[in-house]
């Protein structure tokens, strides 16, 4: 079997597992020398590897065609939301801090107000933008109670960023059982 470089973190490869990832996309570096060099990746230690193949621009392109892929192998025996929000977070890492009307993102959200019922992860389809925060369609209410999907979310409780879902992602997304549901005291 071919390693893509996204079946398990970087790091946790061996140095020859490292070698084959580089040559599969034929990473660039220069040498000490200042030469530039696509191959001798043994001269290169764990640690040079590991950083030259994450800043790869053929290492990231591949990476938004793998991320399902990637998430579904990661997640097949889970069934903690929170173990699986962890997952989305680490694999999808295209982020943005305002959300773009019509797309698609995931995020962590710790509501202020009491007395509410949220979900802590919501998968939505961005509304609108506003000075406040931003509305958004939560497709984990809709599968729970439809008349709550419009969901408003302040900047301020936004923990992080918005992780960024594609087009051809989000079907597979809303299958994915991941919502977490809190009652605000």
């Amino acid at each position: 079997m071919t390693l893509t470089g996204y079946e398990k973190p970087l790091i946790e490869y061996t140095k020859s597992e490292l070698i084959q990832i580089a040559k599969k996309y034929t990473v660039y570096y220069q040498t000490t020398s200042g030469r530039g060099s696509i191959g001798a990746y043994n001269n290169l230690t764990k640690e040079e590897l590991v950083n030259l193949i994450l800043n790869d621009r053929d290492y990231q392109r591949a990476n938004k065609k793998n991320r399902l892929q990637i998430l579904k192998f990661r997640i097949k025996n889970i069934t903690d939301s929170e173990e699986i929000m962890l997952e989305i977070i680490d694999i999808f890492k295209d982020l943005e801090f305002i959300p773009n009307p019509g797309n698609y993102y995931t995020f962590i959200y710790k509501a202020k107000t009491p007395k509410i019922k949220y979900d802590q992860h919501p998968l939505i389809a961005a509304l609108e933008v506003n000075k406040w925060g931003f509305r958004g369609l939560n497709f984990h209410w809709q599968n729970i109670d439809p008349s709550q999907a419009i969901r408003n979310y302040t900047w301020n409780e936004v923990a992080g960023q918005l992780h960024v879902i594609y087009d051809e992602e989000i079907n597979y997304m809303k299958s994915i059982d991941y919502a977490k549901f809190v009652l605000n005291s």
